[in-house]
C-alpha cells in the first residue's frame, strides 16, 4: 500500500504541473482520498469532439500500479464513441489486460484523448443495450474483446 501512495502522489504532482493538452484534474475530487480522482477533459481540436466537456474516474486500488486503476466516463455528457458505452464504461486495451506498471494517469488520459480523437463516426457500441444491462458497474470485470481499433 505504500508504493501505492508514493506513486499515486507522485502522478498526481504530474497531472497538477503537466497535465496532457485539454485535461485538468479536478481539485475537489482529491480533497478527501488519493485513491479516487476525476479528470476534466476537454475534447480536442479539429476532431468530432471538439468543444465538449467530458469527466473521467480514476479509482486506484491498494495494489496500484500493478493492478490497472478503474476507469471509466462519468457525469453528465459520456462521449458517443464506438468504444464508449453509455453508462460510462471504455473498451481500450491498456484498462485490462495490457496494462503494465510503467503505464500512468498521463499515459491513460493521452490515450483516451487519442481513441476519441481517431473517431470517425459517433455512434455507440452495437451491443450497447445488453452490455448497459447485464455488466458489472465496475469495467474491469468485463471480458472485453478487442476486435476493433478502425473507429
Amino acid at each position: 500500500m505504500l508504493l501505492c501512495l508514493k506513486r499515486l502522489q507522485k502522478e498526481l504532482l504530474a497531472l497538477q504541473n503537466d497535465p496532457p493538452p485539454g485535461m485538468t484534474l479536478n481539485e475537489k475530487s482529491v480533497q478527501n482520498t488519493i485513491t479516487q480522482w476525476i479528470v476534466d477533459m476537454e475534447g480536442a481540436p479539429g476532431t468530432l469532439y471538439e468543444g465538449e466537456k467530458f469527466q473521467l474516474l480514476f479509482k486506484f486500488s491498494g495494489r496500484y500500479p500493478f493492478d490497472s486503476p478503474q476507469v471509466m466516463f462519468t457525469g453528465e455528457n459520456i462521449p458517443v464513441h464506438p468504444h464508449v458505452y453509455s453508462n460510462g464504461h471504455i473498451c481500450l486495451s491498456i484498462l485490462t489486460e495490457d496494462w503494465s506498471p510503467a503505464l500512468s494517469v498521463q499515459s491513460v488520459c493521452l490515450s483516451i484523448i487519442s481513441m476519441l480523437s481517431s473517431c470517425k463516426e459517433k455512434r455507440r457500441p452495437p451491443d450497447n443495450s445488453f452490455y448497459v444491462r447485464t455488466c458489472n458497474k465496475n469495467p474491469k470485470k468485463t471480458k472485453w474483446w478487442y476486435h476493433d481499433d478502425t473507429c
